[in-house]
């Protein structure tokens, strides 16, 4: 491991002269390099890359004796990530057993938000909620929150997120993840004193979207931290735990309202009591993340490479020679991944750099409509499930009995989905379950069209078939997906826009569903079946023609797949090879793989393509 200590621990006064030896090998043996130069420092960081054509001077005729130091380095990064792509599970849990509680405890953040969304809902078929803040239909006598309020609250905290998410992307910049967390958690035990002590549906909106920017905050950092502190092997479990979260939240939330409608029906507790359980939360979440390590990425991404190695050093078991070799070599892979990147822009990645060019635009795009494919496909219509029970004659306390046996389903099929990510990739799931869900709609939308007791109780028993899929498929893999096809320079930000599209089309979702059920509006009921199957199919057709398949991928590989222009349905049976002489020599222009492949031979720069289909 002596390239790594060489290229941490070189002095400045090195830094001149390896400089000038490169630039005389490149006029004598017309070699590639890339020079990263940060002065100032006596630990600086240079990544100098060399790649020789052949008939040229060797490495070994460097004078200063750097260069096989260098090239040792990026063999570190080579095997690192190698290493990380054929890590068995068992092994990885093994060996970072530390990086998957430290996920893991990141992503307890987003039950708060499973919860408190779980129980606004909850509340409007809250008898004492109604008689306070509804207001009396003289049709039916009963008391009930109107459609508009209904639709307001939930925009309110949709709005929230969405200005959240935006405010994380500056802050994760300049504080990192765990301090953005911390102080979202801070702001978060503030806001809930406005729901806690709430005296109108006013003050709830404001309480609403207040929490919204916190919650929107969890949303995207719990994502991109799983991706970034633990190894491939563990990815899409620690990603898709963030799924599980969000049910056990709404679980939590189901059993608490159960039980407030048997004990504080008539009393105010029935709804201040859930709300002052999520006070619950913060405090020990807050300390837990303190201590909890900073994302390598991110430290490496600021040039802090001493704090990165003690991070990494944090999440690996073991000690001794081999824990700082693992360090030193998952150091290397993270740089050279990063440098790569950095060749296509110069400076920090911004909201417009995801969108300007070919490759991080499509990224961007696919990450996007990854999520939306979510709230599009009629995810929101399983939580009427209780409306349609409701609608058939059953009481209140059954239908939240049947609203917590959906969320077990629900919480069963994501398991399930991790055993069933061994042996499908990523768009398998994604691709199946809006199949499933597809048909199960439309089986939905033709019950609807009879107006028996039988078909009704059908209708909201089928909402649980849905749910059971959509969380076995397309809801905890979207997770694992939105974190691994964007760059790792752009991963926060590329996060941001895509929820912040989820969240967009929420609002219209969420409009669209409530007139299609409220019997004062469009009165669909189960009918909506057919309007939701045809979306989930739209989406369906999506997936195939433009969602890639990312399984078994590290992220330098899945960085040269899109670099080169791969089409969607073959980035399975792609092989690359992102640390040859090609992809390694600073071209980093859009080239069809063909084009690249025979530019390649032509050249004679390498005896085997980078690139080449199984």
């Amino acid at each position: 491991m002596k390239g790594l200590s060489s290229i941490l621990n070189r002095k400045n006064t090195e830094n001149d002269s390896i400089s000038s030896g490169i630039e005389q090998n490149l006029g004598a043996a017309e070699c590639n390099s890339i020079e990263l130069d940060e002065q100032g420092k006596k630990t600086d960081f240079d990544l100098i890359h060399i790649e020789c054509v052949p008939d040229t001077a060797t490495p070994n005729e460097n004078k200063d004796g750097q260069t096989p130091d260098i090239l040792d380095a990026a063999q570190d990064a080579r095997d690192a990530d190698e290493s990380e792509r054929t890590m068995p599970l068992i092994k990885a849990l093994k060996t970072y057993p530390k990086a998957a509680a430290w996920s893991l405890l990141v992503s307890t953040t987003l039950i708060q938000e499973g919860y408190d969304t779980a129980i606004l809902g909850a509340f409007y078929a809250l008898p004492v909620f109604q008689k306070k803040y509804g207001s009396l239909n003289t049709l039916t006598g009963e008391w009930e929150i109107s459609v508009s309020w209904q639709i307001g609250l939930c925009l309110c905290y949709i709005v929230g997120e969405i200005v959240g998410l935006q405010l994380t992307g500056p802050s994760v910049d300049l504080m990192g993840n765990r301090y953005t967390l911390i102080m979202a958690l801070m702001f978060l035990t503030a806001f809930i004193f406005i729901l806690y002590f709430c005296e109108s549906l006013a003050m709830i909106a404001v309480g609403q979207a207040l929490c919204g920017m916190p919650w929107g905050c969890f949303q995207c950092l719990t994502v991109s931290y799983a991706s970034e502190i633990c190894p491939l092997a563990l990815r899409y479990y620690l990603t898709t735990y963030s799924n599980l979260c969000w049910l056990f939240g709404q679980l939590f939330a189901a059993g608490i309202m159960k039980n407030s409608q048997n004990k504080y029906a008539d009393s105010d507790l029935g709804y201040k009591l859930p709300f002052a359980l999520q006070w619950i939360w913060p405090a020990p979440l807050a300390i837990g993340i303190f201590l909890a390590p900073e994302s390598p990425w991110w430290l490496i991404k600021k040039g802090r490479f001493d704090q990165a190695k003690k991070s990494l050093e944090r999440t690996l078991s073991g000690k001794g020679a081999e824990k700082e070799l693992m360090v030193a070599m998952e150091l290397d892979r993270i740089k050279v991944t990063i440098e790569k990147e950095k060749k296509l822009a110069k400076e920090e990645g911004s909201y417009w750099d995801c969108i300007k060019d070919k490759i991080n635009g499509r990224r961007t795009r696919i990450s996007c409509i990854c999520w939306v494919g979510q709230t599009i496909s009629g995810a929101q219509l399983i939580g009427y499930s209780t409306y349609f029970y409701e609608k058939a004659g059953v009481s209140t306390e059954t239908a939240f009995t049947f609203s917590i046996i959906q969320y077990c389903l629900g919480i069963t099929a994501t398991f399930l989905s991790w055993w069933a990510s061994k042996y499908f990739g990523r768009y398998d799931l994604y691709a199946f379950g809006l199949a499933f869900q597809t048909i199960v709609f439309f089986i939905i939308g033709g019950l609807g069209c009879s107006d028996t007791h039988g078909a009704k109780m059908g209708s909201g028993s089928l909402l649980m078939v849905v749910a059971f899929f959509y969380n076995l498929g397309i809801a905890p893999v979207v997770f694992c997906l939105v974190s691994e096809i964007p760059c790792s320079r752009l991963r926060t930000k590329s996060i941001i826009l895509a929820r912040n599209a989820y969240n967009a089309m929420s609002m219209i979702v969420t409009v669209l569903i409530l007139y299609q059920l409220n019997s004062e509006k469009w009165n669909w009921g189960a009918k909506s079946g057919f309007f939701w199957g045809a979306f989930s199919l739209a989406t369906l057709c999506w997936a195939i023609i433009d969602l890639p398949e990312t399984a078994g991928r590290t992220f330098i590989e899945i960085d040269e797949l899109f670099k080169l222009g791969v089409p969607a349905r073959k980035f399975k049976s792609t092989k690359v090879d992102p640390f040859s002489i090609r992809a390694n020599s600073g071209d980093f222009t859009h080239k069809d793989p063909k084009e690249d492949m025979e530019a390649s031979a032509e050249e004679g720069e390498l005896s085997t393509p980078s690139v080449m289909n199984q």
